[in-house]
């Protein structure tokens, strides 16, 4: 029983690493798109590249959140002291990531989904 749940936590937490993978990617590919397009419209202000930022910002911070979750799912099955350990460093380094990502998007209005999105 114990073998078949450490082969379910792997498992699952290969697959939230994966998400983390694609939110990261799509979160960069989006920012990429709408900063070359408005650079290339001579549109891109200070205001554009900072709700660009914004948006980028959040996949990343969404993308933590899904790391810490499959560090703790790989943890939770008979974790040694070592385990514990490395958890608990990686757990305070994203939250504190986390926490000043999320309070600097907070700072700049907000993520831009909740009014309008960067053109």
């Amino acid at each position: 029983m114990e073998e078949t749940l450490k082969i379910l936590s792997e498992t699952a937490g290969l697959a939230l690493e994966i998400v983390v993978v694609l939110v990261v990617l799509v979160g960069g590919l989006r920012a990429i798109v709408l900063l070359a397009g408005n650079f290339v419209q001579s549109r891109l202000s200070i205001r554009t590249a900072r709700a660009i930022w914004v948006d980028f910002a959040a996949a990343i911070l969404l993308s933590l959140e899904f790391a810490l979750g499959a560090d703790i799912i790989r943890t939770a099955i008979a974790p040694t002291w070592d385990d514990i350990g490395q958890l608990a460093a990686i757990a305070a380094i994203r939250t504190g990531l986390g926490f000043f990502l999320g309070r600097d998007i907070q700072e700049l209005g907000g993520h831009p989904l909740a009014e309008e999105r960067p053109e």
